[in-house]
């Protein structure tokens, strides 16, 4: 896509406000300020809390070993003007103004990092989503020795959660639309295989829910899974919204060019909302993954400063996850229709997965093969041989 033309930003007093509270926004703020701009820093973060790091709510705060996974975002030291539990509720680029619960703020540029919000399923019945500190907290709680889990969706915040659900003791259930787990993200062939690390919980794949009630999740064959806790696990929408009605380009989230910039002068969108232009599938990406809300900042900030200017995001895409006692790392962007090859263990357990297209590596799975990792995220793009 092509983003309108726009001038450089008063370094001085030119005034930043970014829309959002999470990783993205705390790397943006601190590149911002590397690359010497002065002027001042407004954050609109409809939390309670400041900035901190999500990946690790699924895992070590479920499990126990954390309370809290502050990030580095010293508002004295960077100059920002962090506003808590204040929602961004309306954006009018005519005048430059971001409408909120609490009032109007008025901008010279604009970062947009609202990130996401978890899916919640039909029904009456109470259910946990997990994607905030607090939403972590309140289902780590719940997670106790016999508890009867129900957790529909056997994707990446599934499977950590049945992690944590089964360490703990809990009776564990997962309800999976797809015939494998993973199937969306990995595909069937390559989710078959992560199959066995399931042992001890009741996984129930090509099954449909109709709705959660109070004395369970009702399954679309009219068959009810009795449940204590109800986890929805069925991906995120971006949050976009508050954007109606303001030219920002949407799709299933904000469109932007390969340097964060949208089609309105002096607006940048990264992070979980942002779908942005990728060379690596021809296509408008969401990428939705830590590495890229962080990695991003540095077009953004580029682009705030200096509309025209600046040097392009388009990163081989990479996440990792952590579930049943191992390590998922995915280098890549595979479609459907790629040629597949796996290595497994006796068992028939995943170990490695290589997708490739007419002889070239299109993305590389590996489990508990980080030192693979680089030589891996190098090679996509290349000839699939040089893996060997």
């Amino acid at each position: 896509m092509s983003a309108a033309t726009s001038g450089p930003l008063d370094r001085e007093n030119g005034h930043v406000v970014v829309v959002g509270g999470g990783l993205a926004t705390a790397r943006l703020c601190t590149v911002l300020r590397r690359k010497k701009f002065a002027g001042p820093i407004t954050v609109l973060s409809a939390e309670a809390v400041p900035p901190y790091d999500r990946p690790p709510l699924s895992k070590a705060v479920l499990a126990g070993d954390r309370d809290e996974t502050p990030l580095p975002f010293d508002t004295a030291k960077l100059g920002a003007d962090l506003r808590l539990s204040t929602r961004a509720i309306g954006l009018d680029p005519g005048t430059r103004t971001v409408r909120t619960d609490a009032g109007d703020v008025a901008y010279d540029a604009l970062a947009i990092a609202t990130g996401a919000s978890p899916v919640r399923l039909p029904g009456d019945g109470p259910q946990h989503t997990l994607r905030t500190l607090d939403d972590a907290l309140g289902l780590r709680k719940e997670l106790v020795p016999g508890a009867r889990v129900v957790i529909v969706g056997a994707g990446w915040i599934g499977a950590e959660v049945a992690t944590a659900a089964r360490s703990a003791g809990c009776r564990v259930s997962c309800v999976e639309l797809g015939p494998e787990p993973l199937t969306g993200p990995l595909g069937e062939v390559a989710g078959a295989a992560t199959r066995p690390w399931w042992a001890g919980i009741d996984l129930r794949t090509a099954t449909a829910v109709r709705s959660v009630e109070p004395d369970g999740v009702h399954l679309a064959d009219g068959a009810v899974l009795p449940a204590d806790v109800v986890v929805s696990g069925v991906g995120v929408r971006p949050e976009t919204g508050w954007l109606a009605g303001s030219g920002i380009a949407t799709d299933r989230g904000i469109l932007t060019d390969t340097r964060c910039r949208t089609g309105v002068p002096g607006v940048v969108a990264l992070g979980d909302v942002a779908q942005r232009w990728s060379a690596h599938t021809g296509s408008h990406r969401l990428v939705e993954h830590w590495d890229d809300a962080s990695t991003a900042a540095t077009a953004a900030a580029a682009s705030l400063l200096d509309w025209e200017q600046g040097p392009e995001h388009d990163p081989v895409p990479y996440f990792w996850s952590d579930q049943f006692g191992r390590k998922l790392q995915y280098v890549g962007a595979h479609h459907p229709a790629d040629d597949l090859a796996l290595d497994r263990t006796g068992d028939g357990a995943l170990v490695r997965a290589i997708w490739s297209r007419d002889g070239v590596l299109t993305a590389w799975l590996g489990v508990d093969r980080s030192k693979d990792l680089v030589t891996a995220r190098t090679a996509v793009g290349g000839p699939v041989s040089a893996l060997a």
